[in-house]
């Protein structure tokens, strides 16, 4: 069974009788050298909207509102006269979704709706919602999840953010569930709302046990790969930085590649010839947005765990993107939660075909950078030279002796190396295996030479 009780995030918006949908946009600042950022972060938001409405987004209305404040209101978010503005623009506008740039408590989001209702004339037919970022964000992931693993990592993301916030209608939520209930409930005290959210919790378990089995099938498949030898190299970045572009230039993946925020959620991985004949394997994987949901994070781990695997990462960058820096940045975070901060990387400068001068990139001198367009092509040989490079460099076949009480070391390399061949001689055991620097480094000094 998939049904589940009404909660504040059920159905972000209804077009189906308007054919358009009227937004308000709202962020806090907490000081006016925080403006722009907040009004950058803003247009984002409107993107991010754009893309959870549709195809009716054009013919929607967008909204903005600000304010300079240094915490969010404890009871409405906004301050009590911003929420009382808030709530006339709507009634004046006929808007009926509030999106806020942040997260919000539970009882943020129903007090605000309580506010901006309440200016209404007619209250009985407001119909106006208030949501945040987060839920915003996970509209879209739910919306754009394909493939079965995809759609239980945005389910579980889901319903750990909608656990807390599960408001009722009226009394139906908040009755109590009596002796009569179903079996399971926890007595005559319990109210229906507990009752709710403990099936959420027992759904989530569910899903868990059914993404860890589809977990163990992608270890399994990425154990094969590295035993294989065959690099990997994992396309990373912002979102809409031209991720799925480029791997549908290099590989002729045909997958989804729109100008628009997360068109794709689910990883892609094709074989790959380089310059010098070495094959690889590259992936994509789900694009990086400022204030990604932690939850989607953790949901989407064992997708992201791909990268912790990778031999090399390319970072795409919109080099015609004014904010390229802070999104880059962004990216460089969330890479080193996943524990891949310290990979071989390669900075892509992607759509230099919109500019008329390709940009120097002077705040990534130090690292490996290239230009490219990955809608012309322009530039994409100079990408593969630098993966071959980058490559050749990286790994090396070494063969090493190990003394006979040194099994944790062999068993080390056949877990995090390509073992080409085990030999057992009269002085140890010799292993002769294609492993990284930092493989290299640890095992400098049983490194066998046999010249």
């Amino acid at each position: 069974m998939n049904s589940f009780p009404e909660t504040n995030n059920e159905k972000l918006h209804d077009t189906e009788n308007k054919g358009h949908i009227n937004v308000l946009l709202v962020a806090i600042y907490p000081d006016n050298d925080m403006l722009s950022w907040c009004e950058d972060s803003l247009s984002e938001l409107q993107l991010l909207a754009e893309t959870s409405i549709g195809e009716d987004a054009e013919n929607s209305r967008f909204f903005k509102m600000t304010q300079c404040k240094s915490h969010p209101d404890v009871a409405t978010y906004l301050g009590y006269g911003k929420a009382i503005e808030a709530g006339k623009l709507c009634s004046d506008n006929n808007i009926s979704l509030v999106v806020v740039d942040g997260e919000m408590s539970p009882s943020q989001i129903r007090n605000l709706e309580k506010e901006i209702v309440g200016c209404f004339e007619d209250k009985q037919k407001a119909n106006v919602r208030v949501i945040d970022r987060t839920m915003l964000i996970l509209d879209i992931f739910a919306k754009h999840a394909v493939t079965g693993e995809g759609k239980l990592q945005v389910e579980i993301a889901q319903l750990k953010y909608t656990a807390p916030r599960l408001t009722g209608r009226g009394i139906d939520l908040s009755r109590q569930g009596g002796t009569s209930g179903s079996i399971g409930s926890r007595g005559p005290g319990e109210t229906k709302l507990e009752t709710d959210r403990r099936h959420i919790q027992r759904r989530i378990l569910s899903l868990k046990n059914a993404l860890s089995e589809m977990e163990k099938d992608r270890s399994t498949k990425r154990s094969k790969r590295i035993k294989g030898g065959v690099p990997l190299a994992v396309i990373s970045g912002y979102t809409n930085a031209g991720k799925s572009t480029l791997l549908n230039y290099l590989t002729d993946a045909n997958i989804l590649a729109e100008d628009k925020l997360f068109a794709t959620l689910d990883p892609t991985v094709r074989k790959l010839t380089l310059p010098s004949g070495r094959n690889i394997l590259l992936s994509d994987t789900v694009g990086f947005i400022s204030r990604l949901p932690h939850g989607l994070v953790e949901a989407f781990k064992s997708t992201l765990d791909e990268v912790r695997y990778a031999d090399i990462v390319l970072i795409v960058i919109d080099a015609s993107d004014e904010n390229a820096k802070e999104k880059t940045k962004v990216t460089e975070d969330i890479l080193s939660q996943l524990d891949a901060a310290d990979k071989p990387t390669i900075y892509v400068f992607n759509k230099c075909d919109r500019l008329e001068v390709v940009p120097a990139a002077d705040a990534l001198k130090n690292h490996s950078t290239v230009c490219i367009s990955a809608k012309t092509g322009d530039g994409v040989d100079n990408l593969l030279s630098m993966i071959d490079e980058v490559l050749a460099k990286s790994k090396r076949q070494i063969k090493f002796l190990f003394p006979f009480d040194m099994q944790a070391a062999v068993n080390n390399l056949y877990e995090n190396a390509t073992v080409v061949s085990t030999e057992y001689i009269e002085s140890g055991v010799l292993v002769e295996a294609i492993v990284d620097e930092k493989c290299m480094g640890k095992y400098e000094n049983y490194i066998f030479d046999d010249k």
